[in-house]
Formats: structure tokens, C-alpha cells, sequence
């Protein structure tokens, strides 16, 4: 997903160096939510992890 994100991000910066403002501002747009997307995925996983593994045993 953060792949995902990171093209659609390179996509938008392509289309503004070419002038399509309409293309770079989807693109960029579509690349913030798929980050923010990752990131709330990568924080719940990593949550997650840490309750599962349950405290260190002696």
C-alpha cells in the first residue's frame, strides 16, 4: 500500500511539472489517503503486536 502511495505520488508530481493541475491534484489527493491509510494500518498492527505478545515472563 505505501507503494501504492508512493507512485501515485510520483504520478502527481509528473503531471504538475507538465501542467495538468487537474491530474497532479487527483493523484496527490489519492496518494495522501492511501498514506494515511498505511499508517493507520501500521499503527494497529503494531498495537496489536505488543497486546498479543502479553507481558515478559520470568
Amino acid at each position: 500500500m505505501l507503494g501504492l502511495a508512493l507512485a501515485f505520488f510520483i504520478v502527481a508530481i509528473i503531471a504538475a511539472v507538465f501542467g495538468f493541475g487537474g491530474i497532479a491534484a487527483g493523484a496527490a489527493t489519492i496518494a495522501k489517503v492511501l498514506f494515511f491509510i498505511f499508517l493507520i494500518l501500521f499503527l494497529l498492527s503494531l498495537i496489536f503486536g505488543v497486546v498479543r505478545r502479553g507481558a515478559p515472563r520470568v
